[in-house]
């Protein structure tokens, strides 16, 4: 019997002791997009039919490196990295940081810009993030569809991708520590966030842009990414209260009608949809049949 009670003791020792590694690890998901990439001012720099656009995607690979050596210098152990732009095919699987495991292509989940995320990560970054659709001196600025949406909304609140992201992580209690990108969508995040560290690439002058250096970029984002990281317990989730209410307004009139048959959609307006819920889930499946 005495056998039997010091075999059953190792076995929850040793599952205790995997449990307790498992928590002191610390997960990562890093959500990377290309127009807010050093360099980038223009359609054709992350088209993949651009003169230009391959090394630009060499460059968002090096500063999703950047964000990677970050992590691993606070410590962190499990780093997913999702290829958030376009084709969801740009970062160099090659060249990117064999710390950390990426995700390509789109599978067609709701989750989009955040497939992967769960209730398992630690904190989330953004790199390479724009601003929102109608920002003044921004770079490329849109909000998910360039040619289709003016404007989305939360209850009441005007969210760049970066929000509704965040809201994503949020549901999951994730917060979002750290975004890189232009000044503008910087500045928008922390208005949104409070307490995110953002390390601005380049600064919008109209449609131009003043930039930094690459690798002055790279520089700022691993030391910006470590400070975060090494100070997780001072960010919170981003979070809205419910119920929801998402308000989306688009540029013409084919959009309006064809998005106004998704389930529960109403038409507040003349290019104008609509829809609530209290599951915040619903929401985004609403969001991504409708933008």
């Amino acid at each position: 019997m005495n056998d039997v009670i010091i075999a059953f003791l190792s076995t929850v020792i040793l599952v205790a002791t995997a449990y307790s590694q498992t928590k002191t690890g610390m997960k990562v998901f890093i959500s990377v997009d290309m127009e807010g990439i050093t360099g980038v001012v223009n359609w054709e720099d992350v088209n993949r039919n651009g003169k230009d656009y391959d090394r630009f995607r060499t460059i968002m690979t090096q500063e999703a490196n950047a964000a990677i050596e970050g992590a691993l210098d606070a410590g962190a152990t499990d780093i997913i990295v999702r290829d958030s732009h376009g084709s969801g095919r740009n970062i160099l699987p090659d060249l990117l940081n064999k710390n950390s495991r990426l995700i390509r292509d789109w599978s067609g989940c709701f989750l989009s810009m955040m497939e992967g995320i769960d209730g398992t990560f630690d904190a989330v970054l953004f790199i390479g993030y724009h601003a929102k659709a109608g920002t003044p001196d921004a770079i490329l600025e849109h909000t998910m569809s360039s040619s289709n949406i003016t404007d989305v909304s939360i209850n009441d609140i005007s969210l760049p991708e970066a929000g509704i992201n965040g809201l994503i992580a949020g549901y999951y209690d994730v917060p979002v520590v750290f975004i890189s990108g232009d000044k503008a969508i910087c500045e928008q995040t922390r208005a949104l966030f409070g307490n995110v560290i953002t390390v601005a690439v380049k600064e919008g002058i109209g449609s131009a842009a003043l930039n930094l250096h690459p690798e002055v970029s790279r520089e700022k984002i691993r030391e910006g990414v470590k400070n975060a990281l090494k100070n997780i317990s001072k960010y919170k989730p981003f979070k809205l209260n419910p119920p929801y209410t998402l308000v989306l307004n688009y540029k013409n009139e084919e959009m309006v009608h064809s998005k106004s048959f998704y389930p529960g959609i109403e038409r507040t307006g003349d290019w104008e949809l609509t829809y609530r819920s209290s599951d915040l889930i619903e929401v985004m499946k609403a969001f991504s049949w409708i933008h």
